[in-house]
């Protein structure tokens, strides 16, 4: 039934802003841009009518993520918090997560906390959060 993951789907607000953190920021790339006008009596999203602007962003035969950008009817405000329902985040592996951590605040990258590190299950294993210029969850992990 389900075989793999394709991407993940971030709403965003201002997309030129969001494109310019995921590549400049953290060194994704851009995969694909798409214009989408749904039609009068909508299509997938539910919204009839929808002008969207999309940019996937990843890597070349991985998980993208997409960034959508609704043009018209503009997408409304929602909650930035990770303990509410509905919430999501994107985690990405990282080798050293000390250095990705360093490297990622010196760009500006606004984490939750400085890297936690514990060890089970014969792992040691690291993790931070950190949130894009939308206030979207980010996770970034070693050694899972």
């Amino acid at each position: 039934m389900i075989s793999g993951f394709h991407h993940t789907g971030i709403v965003v607000q201002d997309l030129d802003k969001m494109v310019r953190f995921y590549t400049e920021s953290l060194g994704l790339k851009v995969l694909l841009e798409l214009d989408s006008i749904a039609p009068p009596q909508g299509d997938h999203t539910g919204v009839p009518g929808a002008r969207r602007r999309l940019v996937f962003i990843g890597f070349e035969d991985d998980h993208q993520i997409e960034l959508i950008h609704y043009i018209d009817p503009p997408a409304g405000e929602g909650h930035f918090h990770q303990h509410v329902l509905g919430a999501v985040h994107v985690c990405f592996n990282v080798d050293s997560l000390r250095e990705t951590y360093a490297t990622l605040a010196a760009r500006g990258v606004r984490f939750v906390t400085e890297p936690k590190y514990k060890d089970g299950g014969g792992k040691h294993i690291g993790v931070v959060y950190a949130c894009d210029p939308e206030g979207n969850w980010l996770e970034f992990i070693e050694g899972w």
